[in-house]
């Protein structure tokens, strides 16, 4: 009997814990399905975008571009130049608004920006996409304005997208006011004004969905993301928050989905904008080069690299400082300054934060060897130069053999000056493609410069023909500022 009381209490007691271990369990599951307290401020008014809208709509402008067409024959298109920013770092073809063909000489139009008034006597802000390449600017102060006022550059920067144009207006213009973008945090409502598709002043609401978004292709700048529509021809309008003070300036669109756009923090604006206004640019670090990047399935032991990241080297500055230093072109730099370097924009921005003055040890990859060099990095001067395309010509050069269906020629100076070719550049040139032929469809184009064929260099046609081979061949080619490799 004794025996069996203390089993029934030790049992009780044991269903006593059990059950109050139950109570807490289900005490602290209930606790969790609470949400914290949050620290909410009064409801927003239901005229806040109203008033937003004529408080920061007066200082918005409508920025078109023009460009002297340099064509002989067809039609043109008008240029978005964010549609353009997008083509080249999505790979998205997007369609442009054609225009009727008319005299050459004459001034078109060819692009549709946004851009805001900052001080009252005409200084505006806009991206300088917007502007870049421009043979003329005006600017429309309302979309039912009659006047267009042309615009003069002031200063711009590529790097940061930023650029200063200025009109002479008739009398003092209305102003937007820069905020902060510091203390912004996720969540916080914004609008976003600008001149989508050329439809005149547009304004589009949403929230701040992060900050410090890191896009190397499009800023060295992090930016700001919004779920606030931004269209083409919003580039270079302001993103605001309720307090109608600008905290952005709409740049750039994710092509692959919606509501993900992309400002440039205001701070960062704020604090190149009297360096623009007084030099016209950012003084940055220079060593004469022009780059391009590795095409992004190539095989880095063909280059002999480990990982298919590096700057390649496409033209030197003649007796600049990194022809000086001993870089030749199509070194692949994939170390600068003690920084590793994975790409044409990491080169960029490397050396423009370096310090003038600096002799920087520069890495590169020659003939898939590593070689190491001394280059000093001076001021970079100021190009407002533009390339001038000349009409497309025929050249005769030499057909590769096997039929393999291409042609090659040595390098030429009227190749040089149509293909837009640094003038130390030494390699032949493919100038006729066969349809149909194994070129083809190896993907080879009229243009690519042939560096090297089966690991052996080529500086010319005859070369490229010597090293060729029944079967199996593997061509490295510089495309633009593409290197690849392609075999045939």
């Amino acid at each position: 009997m004794k025996q069996l009381k203390k089993t029934f209490m030790i049992l009780s007691v044991a269903a006593s814990l059990t059950l109050s271990t139950f109570q807490e369990a289900a005490e602290a599951q209930s606790t969790q399905k609470s949400p914290p307290p949050m620290k909410l401020n009064d409801p927003l008014p239901a005229n806040l975008f109203v008033e937003l809208a004529k408080m920061i709509n007066p200082a918005v402008v409508n920025i078109s571009t023009l460009a002297v067409p340099k064509m002989s024959r067809g039609g043109g298109y008008y240029r978005d130049p964010m549609l353009e920013m997008l083509e080249q770092f999505y790979g998205v073809p997007l369609p442009r608004q054609q225009f009727p063909r008319q005299g050459e000489g004459k001034p078109r139009p060819y692009g549709l920006g946004t851009g805001f008034i900052i001080r009252e006597d005409g200084l505006i802000v806009t991206n300088n996409h917007v502007i870049q390449g421009a043979d003329g600017i005006q600017v429309q102060l309302t979309e039912k304005a009659d006047k267009m006022y042309d615009a003069t550059v002031i200063g711009f920067d590529e790097r940061s997208d930023i650029a200063l144009i200025k009109i002479t207006p008739d009398g003092k213009l209305p102003v937007a006011i820069l905020g902060t973008s510091k203390d912004l945090e996720v969540g916080e409502w914004v609008a976003a004004f600008g001149n989508p598709f050329g439809h005149g002043h547009s304004m589009t609401k949403g929230i701040l969905s992060s900050k410090g978004r890191e896009i190397g292709e499009i800023n060295k700048i992090p930016l700001l993301q919004t779920d606030a529509s931004i269209n083409p021809g919003n580039s270079g309008g302001p993103l605001v928050n309720t307090k109608g003070q600008v905290i952005g300036v709409n740049s750039a669109i994710d092509a692959r989905a919606q509501g993900i756009g992309f400002a440039i923090p205001i701070d960062e604006v704020k604090a190149i904008i009297p360096e623009l206004e007084k030099s016209g640019r950012i003084e940055k670090g220079y060593i004469g080069v022009s780059l391009g990047d590795l095409e992004p399935n190539i095989d880095p032991s063909y280059l002999g690299l480990s990982e298919p990241e590096g700057a390649v080297i496409t033209g030197l500055e003649k007796n600049g400082p990194a022809a000086r230093g001993g870089i030749k072109t199509y070194d692949i730099v994939v170390e600068f300054n003690g920084k590793k370097i994975k790409s044409s924009n990491d080169l960029i921005d490397t050396v423009a934060d370096t310090k003038r003055g600096t002799t920087a040890q520069v890495k590169v990859i020659r003939d898939r060897k590593p070689v190491a060099l001394k280059v000093t990095v001076v001021e970079r001067p100021d190009f407002r130069t533009q390339a001038k395309l000349t009409e497309k010509k025929s050249y005769s050069g030499q057909r590769a053999p096997f039929d393999l269906g291409f042609s090659v020629s040595d390098l030429t100076p009227d190749l040089t000056t149509q293909f837009q070719l640094s003038p130390e550049t030494k390699y032949p040139m493919i100038i006729e493609i066969e349809r149909g032929s194994l070129a083809a469809m190896a993907g080879l184009r009229v243009g690519d410069l042939i560096i090297d064929v089966n690991k052996k260099e080529v500086t010319k046609a005859l070369d490229v023909l010597k090293n060729l081979k029944k079967g199996k061949n593997t061509l490295r080619l510089a495309r633009g500022n593409m290197l690849l490799i392609v075999t045939l």
